[in-house]
């Protein structure tokens, strides 16, 4: 009883230590992805955003159609623009392998998907859920932007690169 117990506390140590953090992009860049502008001609936006307060000690790669999004630290988002009228896979890193989120977008229109910290077995996992449009634009305007391209894995399914 005692070993559950002290598993579960360093667990909840390890979830909520030290604060991981990103390389962010500038303030003007933040700023400017917060007015939430319409997409360019045939593309759709995506905002991926991270604003849980579990699991702060933990970054997490974020990828789009299998291409590196960028590490996700506690606090921030990433925005990048997609074709539109099509389906794209997010990813991210988690514990025994990545969770994936189809999302089906319509060109002019912006998306937005929650990253979340779940607790898992040795580390904390990661999953992705679809929010609607205010939900996101409200979470969003207390984030930072993440500068986009680093991963810590080559792509979702390989080890690391490093």
């Amino acid at each position: 009883m005692k070993t559950r117990i002290g598993l579960a506390l360093i667990s909840v140590a390890v979830l909520s230590g030290c604060a991981a953090t990103v390389n962010l992009a500038t303030p003007e860049a933040s700023t400017q992805a917060k007015q939430f502008a319409r997409p360019a001609a045939g593309k759709a936006g995506l905002y991926v955003f991270r604003d849980s307060s579990f699991g702060h000690a933990l970054k997490k790669d974020v990828w789009v159609n299998g291409r590196c999004l960028g590490e996700s630290a506690p606090r921030t988002f990433f925005f990048t623009e997609v074709a539109g009228n099509t389906r794209h896979k997010i990813e991210t890193a988690s514990e025994f392998s990545p969770n994936a989120l189809e999302v089906p977008v319509q060109s002019g229109r912006n998306y937005f998907v929650r990253q979340y910290i779940k607790l898992g077995v040795f580390v904390g996992g990661a999953n992705l859920e679809l929010v609607p449009e205010d939900q996101g634009k409200t979470a969003i305007a207390g984030l930072e932007l993440a500068q986009p391209g680093t991963c810590a894995l080559a792509t979702p399914s390989t080890p690391a690169a490093k």
